[in-house]
């Protein structure tokens, strides 16, 4: 069982290019956990624009942030930058020895592997580029949530509002995520078996990856020298 609930931080980093929605889903359920203070951490207090242009307001600094119970990175086209990013990284191997949890969504994952956090551990990753992490040390999983010891990843965007019910049933125990849950009216149906490589078309999966093919490349050439960089370290 869970320990008793007592009030508890969680840090979701802020960073330009970000994907809103692997943040905003998890900051929707866990700003509803009692109890908990959600901190939104970037290295300064200025607006960050996401991916789509939306505006979000961090809460505190790398340099001001209080001690954390949890840490959690999103992912988006801005994560390239991340991975080469050292006071990010080296803000996440400050903080991750003193976290119950470490944790991603989407790509973010990847900043926490090329921060040497993933050594040895399964993780998830958005399905384009969950191969990558194996470059950083970690072992791919193809699950929408997993968990390796205090490390809990979830797959891409959507599934970040999955990541953080298990997080919260982790925290407080199954009952009250399922209670967030209902007052989320969180009862997936989706229009269309469409949303992962597993259920979409081979037809429609391989135009996917040829779309996005340049983008997967250079964040694969930014992925090998976050490699090589930690490697270094």
């Amino acid at each position: 069982m869970p320990e008793p609930l007592t009030p508890l931080r969680i840090g979701l980093i802020l960073f330009p290019g970000l994907t809103q929605l692997d943040l905003t889903g998890p900051a929707e359920v866990f700003s509803r956990l009692p109890g908990a203070e959600v901190l939104y951490l970037w290295k300064t207090l200025a607006p960050v624009a996401a991916d789509r242009g939306l505006a979000l307001l961090p809460s505190a600094t790398f340099e001001t942030c209080p001690k954390l119970d949890v840490v959690c990175v999103p992912g988006g086209p801005g994560q390239i930058e991340l991975m080469e990013d050292a006071e990010t990284l080296a803000f996440l191997r400050r903080v991750a020895p003193g976290c119950r949890l470490v944790t991603s969504v989407c790509t973010g994952s990847l900043v926490l592997a090329a921060a040497g956090l993933l050594r040895g551990l399964r993780a998830t990753s958005h399905w384009s580029s969950l191969d990558q992490l194996a470059l950083l040390g970690a072992i791919p999983v193809a699950e929408r949530v997993v968990r390796d010891g205090n490390r809990i990843t979830g797959a891409g965007v959507t599934s970040g509002i999955d990541f953080a019910l298990s997080v919260v049933a982790e925290l407080a125990g199954a009952d009250l995520a399922q209670d967030i849950q209902l007052q989320l009216e969180y009862d997936p149906a989706p229009p269309f078996a469409a949303g992962s490589p597993r259920s979409a078309t081979p037809e429609r999966v391989a135009a996917a990856r040829a779309r996005i093919a340049p983008f997967i490349a250079r964040r694969r050439a930014a992925t090998e020298r976050a490699a090589r960089n930690l490697a270094e370290a």
